[in-house]
């Protein structure tokens, strides 16, 4: 017999609707892996349901014109009874917990980084021109002299010459040409508002890190090794531990997890003719991390990662090379 409820999705009703699979004896349960909408689901579901799969939600499509929420349930019902269902991988709450702290910590370094570049839009409007003449403006003579600009002080010839080092391409005359501009007083406002937004968010990853390492912190021989690889440092490891979790019997293979990670090439073959295979979607964050790793592996002296990276750019370019 078919039995079709609906259910609302505050905890007491997602509670109501547990109760209602265990009367009935159901052990596996398949849902649709739509946004976050599915997460409170499958925490109700995951204490005493043993089977609860998160279904990719292009392997379910119904026929189009013909969808309702109901259908979609009988047909993913359908799915599941025939066999045609593979379950995502889900990690355990501790390790999804994890993720929300690294994912977080990673937005906020982003938007570090869209306030620096903001900061650096508010100067050339007041045509200061340290961009110009600097290779990048996170070193500590580019610092020192954003914030003497961004305090309202005037920089001069004798500050730039107690600050300059020889490393710096510009000459010490170039840099005083580039402070040279005027910063008026909503100007300046607007510059100590981002430094203090920029101070602030900075302080907030501190303390993510230190909580992601507090737990981490049971698997440092592990992550120490890690970290031996090249282009592997601390927080590039703790973001990859995060999505991929310290258990690799989840993955059959390094060429599986590879391709959940969605570095692999993609498969498209039709009447005998091989089209593009380009790279599958994949985990976006995966390999968000694996993509910085190679470039920091890149700029490595003496290591096979360096040495198959440039011989592979030099014949498909350097965007192909780095996937590969």
């Amino acid at each position: 017999t078919k039995e079709t409820r609906e259910f609302e999705t505050f905890t007491s009703s997602l509670t109501e609707m547990r109760h209602w699979l265990e009367t009935n004896g159901i052990t596996h349960v398949a849902m649709e892996s739509t946004g976050i909408f599915w997460v409170p689901v499958f925490t109700i579901l995951e204490r005493t349901i043993p089977n609860v799969w998160i279904v990719n939600a292009r392997h379910i499509k119904y026929v189009p014109g013909h969808k309702t929420d109901r259908k979609d349930s009988a047909w993913i019902c359908k799915l599941l009874r025939a066999g045609l269902l593979e379950p995502s991988f889900i990690p355990p709450s501790d390790q999804r917990n994890l993720r929300e702290l690294t994912r977080r910590r990673r937005k906020l370094v982003q938007e570090i980084s869209s306030e620096k570049n903001r900061l650096i839009r508010v100067l050339e409007q007041c045509n200061i021109k340290l961009k110009s003449v600097m290779s990048h403006m996170d070193g500590k003579v580019a610092s020192q002299m954003l914030d003497r600009l961004c305090s309202g002080q005037e920089v001069t010839k004798e500050y730039i010459n107690s600050v300059y080092h020889g490393k710096l391409h510009a000459t010490p005359e170039e840099l005083y040409k580039a402070c040279q501009g005027k910063i008026g007083d909503d100007n300046l406002f607007l510059l100590s508002v981002i430094k203090a937004h920029i101070y602030e968010m900075e302080k907030l990853v501190c303390q993510l890190s230190g909580r992601i390492a507090s737990r981490l912190a049971p698997q440092s021989v592990l992550m120490d090794m890690l970290k031996a690889i090249p282009g592997f440092d601390t927080r590039t490891v703790e973001d990859l531990v995060a999505e991929i979790g310290f258990d690799m019997s989840k993955f059959p293979s390094a060429k599986h997890l590879g391709s959940w990670a969605g570095l692999c090439p993609g498969n498209n073959e039709s009447a005998g003719k091989k089209k593009s295979g380009r790279i599958t979607h994949g985990n976006k964050q995966v390999k968000d991390v694996m993509t910085e790793a190679a470039w920091a592996s890149t700029r490595t002296k003496n290591t096979f990662y360096s040495e198959r990276y440039h011989r592979i750019a030099a014949r498909r370019g350097k965007k192909r090379a780095l996937i590969a």
